[in-house]
């Protein structure tokens, strides 16, 4: 057991002893009254019933200790509902209203003001942003809504009604939060909507407000989801059991010759509709399928794909795979059983500190002929930091920069990190090259692999 459960503990009988303390003295007293004046006419049920009252008196003043810890409604930074309370009550609206909506608010640089005015200074933000939703949308004729604090800066309100009634509202909120300070510190938010039409389930509506959060951020504009999700999963389950799916390549070129072939790959439901991966890769994450996965794709394009001899086939191999073992083990028991050559290409968007490990894995995998590259150079950091510490192969630059315009903007950048790839014996490789143009641009850089339809277009290499 932990400290702090332990602690706990220790403070629950503590407490419980204070409060029933008086409680057992005037039992005492009382029986002790009773014996003394009444000690010759008592009945025999009096002790059994004394006896009776004391247990039920322990147990009572237990029970309002551990169930008042159990049922917490608010939370002590923001004064809004907490999380495992909100929860239960969005779920019995959504399974009492036939129309809900769940709206996401997040204070994005709630981490920045944690680090750069304190951490309590944050927790006052998060008080002050939680007042002026509910001040914002009583001032929109909007009351009594349930709003609870989920993590970090996110909070979440729930709204009778579809979304559309609440879209202009939202959107206005975070117009209108341009203006929000707390004291002098500047408050960035925005937000999310989703409604009961996507799902009655309320852990897949969260999960879409986030997704939906995220791709505002980037787009700046509102995602509308229109798949169920629980199709959705079963669509992914049944694919992966069936390895229902098509796998199509791409020629990856050096100068004028082909040197390999990119995957990919997308599922397909029983239907025979296809799932593309943005949709389907974060459903085996979240199911925790992507070893089982990656293992298939593996072994359809070593056995079943209609590749010669010492043909090299790149794909898209999880980061979380090549760290597990039964992955590791089974990957070499393949690559040594086929003629065909694989490259894996790896995308983390968060770093792996521990890259003495991460090295040896590559190593291993690299010493039975499997080529390894990193992509997304140029714009995500754990890129930069792999391509100087592993022992890779090729280095893919971020697709930013296959667009004729961003290339010639950073030519410079493009071409310091082609110097520092090559200094280290890394082969380089660029894709999505649609022009003529933009390809004149690649070969000045002396990228080493090129890729995209003005050199090749997409061919299919296995269905099932």
């Amino acid at each position: 057991m932990l400290l702090p459960q332990t602690k706990e503990r220790e403070y629950r009988f503590k407490l419980a002893l204070r409060m029933g303390l008086p409680i057992f003295a005037l039992i005492i007293a009382l029986v002790s009254h009773t014996l003394i004046g009444n000690y010759a006419t008592l009945q025999p049920s009096f002790y059994i019933e004394s006896i009776i009252l004391l247990v039920f008196s322990i147990y009572f003043i237990l029970y309002l200790i551990y169930n008042g810890f159990d049922v917490k409604i608010t939370d002590n930074v923001s004064k809004t509902f907490t999380r495992e309370y909100l929860h239960k009550y969005l779920k019995k609206e959504l399974k009492s209203k036939d129309e809900y909506t769940l709206i996401l608010i997040s204070i994005d640089n709630l981490n920045d003001i944690n680090i750069q005015y304190g951490i309590k200074n944050g927790d006052r933000v998060l008080e002050s942003v939680a007042l002026w939703i509910g001040t914002y949308l009583k001032s929109q004729k909007i009351e009594n809504f349930p709003l609870g604090h989920i993590k970090g800066g996110d909070f979440m309100l729930g709204l009778n009604g579809l979304k559309s009634e609440y879209e202009t509202v939202l959107e206005l909120m975070c117009l209108k939060s341009s203006e929000l300070k707390v004291d002098d510190i500047e408050i960035k938010i925005s937000g999310a909507i989703a409604d009961s039409s996507y799902s009655r389930e309320l852990d897949y509506i969260v999960e879409n407000l986030f997704e939906i959060q995220e791709a505002n951020r980037n787009s700046k504009s509102l995602v509308h989801e229109s798949l169920s999700p629980n199709d959705l999963e079963s669509y992914v389950i049944n694919a992966i059991n069936k390895r229902k799916m098509i796998i199509m390549s791409q020629d990856v070129f050096c100068e004028e010759k082909r040197v390999f072939k990119e995957c990919f790959i997308k599922l397909k439901t029983s239907e025979e509709k296809l799932i593309y991966p943005k949709t389907y890769l974060k459903i085996i994450n979240k199911l925790g399928l992507t070893i089982e996965y990656d293992l298939m794709v593996l072994e359809e394009i070593l056995f079943n794909t209609k590749a010669t001899e010492g043909e090299i086939y790149a794909l898209n191999i999880s980061p979380t795979s090549l760290r597990n073992e039964k992955f590791l083990v089974k990957t070499k028991e393949l690559v040594r059983e086929s003629r065909v050559k694989v490259m894996f290409v790896l995308n983390e968007s968060e770093y792996f500190s521990h890259t003495s490990r991460f090295n040896s894995i590559i190593n291993s995998l690299k010493s039975v002929g499997i080529f390894i590259a990193i992509s997304r150079l140029g714009s995500i950091h754990s890129s930069f930091l792999y391509l100087r510490e592993l022992d890779i192969d090729v280095v893919r630059f971020d697709t930013y920069y296959s667009n004729e315009s961003k290339i010639k903007q950073n030519l410079s950048i493009l071409s310091g990190f082609n110097i520092m790839a090559h200094d280290k014996n890394i082969k380089t490789w660029i894709k999505n090259i649609e022009n003529e143009e933009t390809l004149d641009l690649v070969k000045k850089v002396s990228i080493d692999y090129v890729q995209g339809r003005e050199l090749s277009s997409l061919e299919k290499v296995f269905e099932n």
